[in-house]
């Protein structure tokens, strides 16, 4: 048996040479820096078509127009999903990434994911299927916005790379450790398929299959990296069976903690009840887009709004009669997290205004800094009108109910 013969390290001793840590090039840390950017802006914008969407599914529409408006909210939703891509990409290490731990519905989440499969492909003659198993838990803990991300580029491809026939999803679940349980979507297609030797190429970054799908299909050939790295992150993986010119089949699984005690916000309605009265909301906002959304959603909802463009301006307007604050978390000058602080210990009235949270940012730690700096509730972008109308009933005094005469007690 041939031995193989072993390359000392160069330096003075073998035992004296240590593995430096490769730095990115300047070049490409600034590339990363520039689509994290790009996708902050972008995403930016899909908040305001995903609340102009929400408002259209739930007005006095037709089943047609409905259905057109349910459409544009699920692909401005895959949309911001793909954005999240993008910025997680930029980073340079995904493993070194934070998730998010919310509560959530499984069932409410496929809906709204069969929902984006269904107006995809229907663009394109594709028929769909989902089926779900029913031993699925009720509520789970984990992060919904990555794991939406992760799916919908799955689902993406799937309608991208099928011309005719069908793509379907499957959701089943296993346990896993104790308190958890393993979610499995397996998204199967009937499109182009895949060779061995490209399916050994495909979860690579920037790298596609082959030359051709680059041409004839686009992309940069990043998502599926990035989707393989996150399923390892939530404790689980993404594997694909692929047969050339009949069609491929990736299984993505994740482990989720179960949280049977949890009350998530229903995210599947489209109207939910407004305060009983109109309300005056001071925003602090100082993007003019967001101003356009932020606007458009309160006055539907039937409140009227005024804005400033920093949190300078916000605590120079807090004692001029508000019912409540909008603060947006990214702010020129000092940030929506220090200007509820110095709201705070202003004294009086004021100070005791409730303040609502607005972010686009995805940071783990971002919720319990809110609350820390003194924010009574906290939502992220995009923004959902129905969310955002609970989120003031949540935090607005309610009014006292008096008891009838007849339950009074008697003083005599």
């Amino acid at each position: 048996m041939a031995r193989l013969k072993s390359k000392k390290p160069s330096g003075k001793t073998a035992g004296s040479s240590k593995r430096k840590r490769v730095r990115p090039a300047p070049a490409v840390r600034g590339a990363d820096a520039s689509l994290a950017a790009y996708a902050h802006d972008i995403r930016t914008t899909l908040t305001g078509i995903l609340a102009l969407g929400e408002l259209l599914a739930s007005s006095n529409l037709g089943e047609r127009e409905r259905r057109w408006a349910l459409g544009i909210r699920s692909s401005a939703k895959h949309l911001a999903s793909l954005t999240t891509l993008m910025i997680d990409a930029a980073k340079a290490d995904t493993t070194t990434l934070k998730l998010q731990q919310e509560a959530f519905q499984p069932r409410r989440f496929i809906e709204d994911l069969a929902e984006s499969l269904s107006a995809r492909a229907e663009t394109k003659g594709l028929t769909t299927a989902v089926t779900v198993a029913e031993n699925l838990p009720q509520m789970l803990v984990g992060d919904t916005v990555r794991l939406r991300a992760a799916l919908e580029n799955l689902i993406d491809n799937a309608v991208k790379f099928t011309d005719r026939g069908a793509v379907r999803l499957d959701v089943r679940t296993t346990r896993a450790a104790c308190g958890h349980a393993r979610l499995i979507f397996t998204v199967t297609d009937s499109g182009i398929g895949l060779k061995p030797t490209e399916i050994r190429r495909l979860f690579r970054r920037f790298v596609q299959a082959n030359a051709d799908i680059a041409r004839r299909y686009g992309g940069a050939g990043l998502g599926l990296a990035v989707v393989k790295a996150l399923a390892k992150l939530m404790g689980g993986d993404l594997t694909v069976s692929s047969k050339h010119g009949r069609g491929s089949s990736f299984r993505l699984s994740v482990v989720f903690a179960v949280a049977p005690g949890a009350n998530p916000v229903d995210a599947h309605r489209y109207v939910t009840t407004s305060p009983v009265r109109s309300l005056a909301i001071l925003c602090a906002e100082d993007n003019p887009y967001g101003r356009v959304i932020l606007n458009t959603i309160l006055t539907e909802l039937g409140h009227r709004a005024d804005f400033v463009g920093s949190g300078e301006e916000a605590i120079a307007s807090i004692g001029r009669g508000y019912d409540a604050v909008l603060m947006d978390v990214t702010l020129p000058g000092i940030d929506g997290f220090e200007t509820t602080r110095r709201i705070r210990v202003l004294g009086g009235p004021a100070a005791r205004i409730p303040i609502i949270g607005i972010s686009g940012r995805t940071e783990t730690g971002d919720e319990r800094a809110a609350r820390a700096a003194g924010m009574d509730s906290y939502l992220r972008k995009p923004l959902s009108p129905s969310a955002l109308s609970e989120a003031l009933v949540a935090v607005l005094p309610q009014p006292e109910v008096k008891a009838p005469l007849s339950d009074r007690g008697s003083d005599r």
